[in-house]
């Protein structure tokens, strides 16, 4: 190649890099200074509209996240190409100068970095946990999931395939997924309230929680968020928050004579527990159910003392696999119990009434 032909084609190089970087600098500085216009609300306001106690907790790490990487992108980028056009290699005579490294500007890249990782840690990991410690004095409502449907109870025995909740009142969320037939085995799922900030897996071998306090009246969509079959797509529901009269009307607007979960688990306990379990206090042949939920106690697993907490798992656990966990000064002459999903959830909540 020519020496004429060379020079062109670096000319040619450099004219373009030349357009790129200004290009790239006025779509810069152009974002930049929309930011405090009302341009973030383009670029960042996608969030669904806040309406639990953490949302905007939530929606503070989230952005804060957002904004920290758009900003380092846009900050390093633009670096990368000003210095990529000002330090180019000219001709072939132009000496490389010989860098080892910046002991400062390496630790401001390593240092900066780490604090922000830190405090996003920090802000997250509080916020999870109050997202996992529901109070003592929630609402429950049992979830059951299956495909394609949403079910919800409430402690009055009512069944809905929408949720209704109190406002301005701390609601926990019990859920399990269920089989529609016995020949089916149960499909996990995952229950997202995106207006709450909440989501928690819905599966068939044990019960999973979450809770939120609402703070708005209105109506919010429930999705599924966990491929569940062909018909994933319309696994749909909502959450209808409503005011403490109105909810109190519709969980009493029931059938005459149903009975709530709390009666039907006495009627499991009288058929199946009764002759082992006492529910006064007195010892029998198995512990006694009064005082029984939340309780710490231990018992023996594989040969190993460990203490547990009576929760749903652990009840669900012992009842269709009573010898897996032997409760300490107890023989292990309990056996398994055939009880459907429903009798199970039943009998959980006539244990957690005696207190």
């Amino acid at each position: 190649m020519s020496k004429g032909s060379e020079k062109s084609s670096s000319g040619n190089a450099s004219i373009g890099l030349r357009i790129f970087y200004y290009l790239s600098m006025l779509s810069g500085t152009a974002l930049l200074v929309s930011l405090p216009f009302g341009g973030w609300k383009v670029i960042f306001d996608w969030m669904p509209v806040q309406g639990a106690t953490w949302s905007g907790q939530v929606d503070f790490v989230n952005n804060f996240i957002t904004y920290v990487a758009v900003f380092s992108t846009v900050v390093i980028t633009m670096a990368m190409i000003y210095f990529a056009f000002k330090y180019r290699r000219r001709t072939d005579n132009d000496e490389v100068a010989y860098i080892t490294h910046n002991a400062t500007l390496e630790t401001v890249w390593t240092v900066v970095p780490t604090v922000i990782c830190i405090y996003v840690f920090y802000v997250g990991f509080d916020l999870y946990r109050e997202m996992r410690t529901p109070p003592s004095n929630t609402v429950e409502v049992n979830v059951t999931g299956w495909q394609w449907n949403w079910g919800f109870e409430y402690s009055t025995g009512k069944k809905d395939s929408i949720l209704v909740v109190p406002v301005n009142q701390s609601i926990k969320l019990i859920t399990k997924a269920i089989s529609p037939s016995s020949d089916i085995p149960a499909v996990n799922h995952s229950l997202f309230i995106p207006a709450m900030r909440v989501k928690e897996d819905v599966i068939g071998s044990e019960y999973h929680y979450m809770w939120f306090q609402p703070t708005t009246v209105g109506e919010y969509p429930i999705f599924c968020t966990e491929y569940c079959g062909v018909s994933h797509y319309a696994m749909l529901s909502k959450l209808k928050v409503v005011t403490e009269a109105e909810y109190l009307d519709y969980i009493n607007d029931r059938g005459a004579g149903e009975l709530t979960p709390e009666e039907l688990g006495k009627k499991s306990y009288e058929a199946n527990c009764k002759a082992c379990h006492s529910i006064d206090g007195s010892r029998l042949v198995g512990p006694t159910f009064k005082g029984l939920w939340g309780l710490k106690h231990p018992v023996m697993v594989d040969g190993q003392t460990v203490e547990i907490e009576t929760d749903e798992n652990y009840l669900r656990e012992s009842i269709l696999y009573p010898a897996k966990k032997i409760v300490v000064g107890y023989p292990p002459a309990m056996v398994a119990q055939n009880l459907n999903d429903a009798e199970i959830g039943n009998v959980i909540a006539y244990i957690k009434s005696l207190k």
